[in-house]
């Protein structure tokens, strides 16, 4: 169990394996030139040094809290194009943190809610159970009873929190070309800069609050969705309604095929509708944040990480998405050059794009589609292949893309877990603007 009083000590350790990470490059690459001095083929050595350059970046981005952790959570672009045994003990490194998060002390935790609410915060409260519901890396929930008899759930941040992750951000932006040895079409500075902007907003329990209160109002007496009313925010604490219900994670291990595939047609809706419905994507759908309420209806949790997505970017992404479906790769990659998503000067082979892009696009062309796990170790494989001729490796993730590849990325991994099969193009068609064929507009850059 830690304290306040070990942050300097941490900062100081995380900054030290972070600063080692240029170190071990720098190490590999001259022995990179030595080998490739004494006759091995240049390809060879270069696959040996992105290999163990990654090998290294994941294992210290995965033993590190706070902005480095989100980090390797958030870009499941560079764990995509790993191989597995690459990318399997990141992994394994990283659920072993999640799962054992140190709680805060009950000392600690009344000091944030004195803070907060007031040295008189225990009035607010019929009753407050000090052992944590739950534990992430910035923060607890608790649950209580707020006053007029409402069960509640209280979101605590760690103390200090909020510095760690941001000395973290500052660290890892100079890591942008090590980053660069895996993905070379990769703008990873933008990158960095979007992640670091979304990170400080999640910190702000007041912008949470807001963006809660907006998808809940949106969502109101919905038939399918059930949103958590916020009941008061302050300072580093923020409480909404408590909700019961099935963890996603309980239904992917244990649900029966009728189940798995209701709670799959939900979950698709809620990501897919929640721009045309709120103006904004929930940037978290983790198992753990989704609820299956008695009732049927999905429960949803966490708006710490949200994105707000403007009109005009929806209809973009949507033409977007619905060319990817065509057939005419020049098309397809006419449209990526304008959106960035491959940059000026990097050259692509149209075939092997096509031949990336057609299995991507599946669950957009037929009208109902298999999701398993099979067909995603299928996508993985595609992209695990780290020769400079794998196409993957050409393609960038422009800054504003960067959550909404994140939420389709995961999203997609959690509909293979549930082994379902859903009408995914329906449910495109109904809630992004730009994607239906009929639909009016042109693909512009801005």
């Amino acid at each position: 169990m830690w304290n306040v009083s070990d942050l300097p000590r941490r900062a100081v350790t995380r900054s030290a394996k972070l600063a080692s990470l240029p170190i071990g490059f720098a190490g590999r690459t001259a022995l990179g030139m030595g080998k490739r001095t004494f006759g091995r083929p240049a390809e060879a050595v270069a696959m040996e040094i992105q290999a163990r350059t990654a090998e290294q970046l994941f294992k210290v981005l995965g033993e590190l809290k706070g902005g480095a952790m989100k980090l390797g959570q958030m870009l499941s672009i560079f764990e995509a194009a790993l191989p597995p045994e690459i990318a399997g003990p990141y992994r394994a490194t990283l659920t072993r943190l999640q799962e054992a998060a140190p709680p805060l002390p009950a000392s600690s935790v009344h000091k944030v809610l004195a803070e907060a609410l007031g040295e008189d915060w225990r009035d607010d409260f019929a009753s407050f159970d000090d052992r944590p519901a739950a534990a992430a890396s910035i923060g607890q929930v608790h649950r209580a009873v707020w006053h007029d008899g409402r069960d509640v759930a209280v979101k605590v941040q760690y103390p200090g929190a909020g510095k760690a992750l941001i000395s973290d951000f500052n660290q890892l932006a100079r890591l942008g070309r090590l980053f660069g040895v895996l993905m070379p079409g990769l703008d990873v500075k933008s990158m960095l800069a979007e992640l670091k902007e979304r990170v400080a907003e999640e910190l702000d329990y007041t912008v949470e609050a807001a963006s809660q209160t907006a998808f809940h109002d949106a969502y109101a007496g919905d038939p399918d969705f059930v949103v958590p009313e916020v009941i008061a925010q302050a300072g580093h604490v923020l409480v909404t309604e408590w909700m019961d219900g099935t963890p996603l994670s309980k239904i992917i291990s244990e649900g029966d095929q009728e189940t798995r595939d209701h709670v799959a047609l939900l979950y698709c809706r809620f990501l897919l509708s929640g721009p045309k419905r709120s103006g904004m994507l929930h940037g978290d759908p983790h198992p753990g944040n989704f609820r299956l309420l008695e009732d049927g209806r999905l429960g949803v949790l966490d708006f710490g990480a949200v994105d707000r997505i403007p009109g005009g970017f929806q209809q973009r992404l949507g033409l977007l998405l619905r060319i990817g479906t065509m057939a005419d790769i020049d098309e397809v990659e006419d449209a990526l050059r304008r959106e960035e998503f491959i940059r000026d000067g990097v050259e692509v082979d149209a075939e092997s794009l096509q031949g990336f892009l057609a299995p991507i696009t599946e669950p957009f062309v037929t009208e109902t589609f298999k999701f398993n796990r099979e067909w995603l170790r299928d996508m993985a494989a595609r992209v695990t292949d780290l020769r400079p001729t794998n196409v993957v490796r050409q393609l960038n993730l422009p800054p504003e893309y960067v959550i909404i590849h994140r939420v389709l990325s995961a999203g997609t991994g959690v509909l293979c877990q549930l082994e379902c099969e859903i009408p995914a193009r329906a449910e495109s068609l109904k809630w992004v603007p730009g994607f239906a064929d009929d639909e009016d507009g042109e693909l512009v850059s801005g």
